[in-house]
């Protein structure tokens, strides 16, 4: 998974005991999800990042990179609750709790990085025909490269799933309340 670019907005304090949630759910297709109370406030606060994003579809971006996990290791090299891989964290990670570092295992700085890429892919891909939204996830999951070459999403099975995921779980999140 291809993960982002992040902007950076003062949260205050974000404590790291109890990064995983009480039950890390299964990425399931249409199964209710329960976003997390360590992490309501944080997406609803970076989806500000990208107002085009809803803060439902997100979430269930979020959920469907890492199932709200912050210390995710995909096989292919993918880290955090986000899902970036090191290179792209190196090149656009950025400091979401303003401590000082850009850390993608800081669940601030990766939620933060992620919505700001959302905001950068959904510009890069406007010229495209077809649904923009679509295209502005597929270049997060596939890359901002694959989109343009494809003129759209790419034929990749994991893309078109992760899309379907997407838009499918945003319909089945409950946030959870403090």
């Amino acid at each position: 998974m291809v993960a982002a670019v992040v902007g950076v907005v003062g949260l205050g304090l974000f404590s790291f005991n109890n990064l995983m949630p009480n039950s890390i759910k299964e990425n399931v297709l249409g199964a209710p999800i329960t976003i997390p109370t360590q992490y309501a406030n944080l997406i609803k606060e970076a989806t500000i990042r990208c107002p085009a994003i809803s803060e439902e579809l997100f979430a269930a971006q979020l959920h469907a990179e890492s199932s709200f996990n912050p210390l995710a290791e995909s096989p292919a090299g993918a880290q955090g609750i986000a899902q970036f891989m090191p290179y792209t964290w190196k090149h656009y990670g950025i400091d979401g709790d303003a401590d000082g570092l850009a850390d993608v295992w800081n669940p601030v700085d990766a939620i933060h990085s992620a919505a700001r890429m959302n905001c950068i892919n959904r510009k890069l891909v406007k010229g495209l025909d077809g649904p923009r939204l679509k295209h502005t996830f597929a270049a997060y999951n596939a890359g901002v490269g694959s989109v343009l070459e494809y003129g759209g999403i790419p034929p990749f099975p994991e893309t078109q799933e992760y899309i379907k995921r997407i838009f499918t779980n945003s319909k089945n999140l409950t946030w959870a309340t403090q």
